[in-house]
């Protein structure tokens, strides 16, 4: 969870500032779904990306 929030800090939200609390929930599930889950390769999921792993167990 470190790694996640450091990523999360350091490649999306520095210096954003947002209106609302529900504005700044919409940008972080954003940052979850197109950023984190679908390009980031995870070293512990043999460098795949954890949407790569979950269709492969759906298979």
């Amino acid at each position: 969870m470190e790694r996640f929030f450091g990523s999360l800090k350091s490649e999306w939200l520095a210096g954003q500032r947002y209106g609302s609390r529900q504005a700044a929930r919409r940008d972080v599930i954003e940052y979850i779904e197109m950023e984190y889950n679908s390009c980031r390769l995870h070293p512990t999921l043999g460098y795949q990306t954890p949407r790569e792993v979950e269709l492969a167990t759906a298979a």
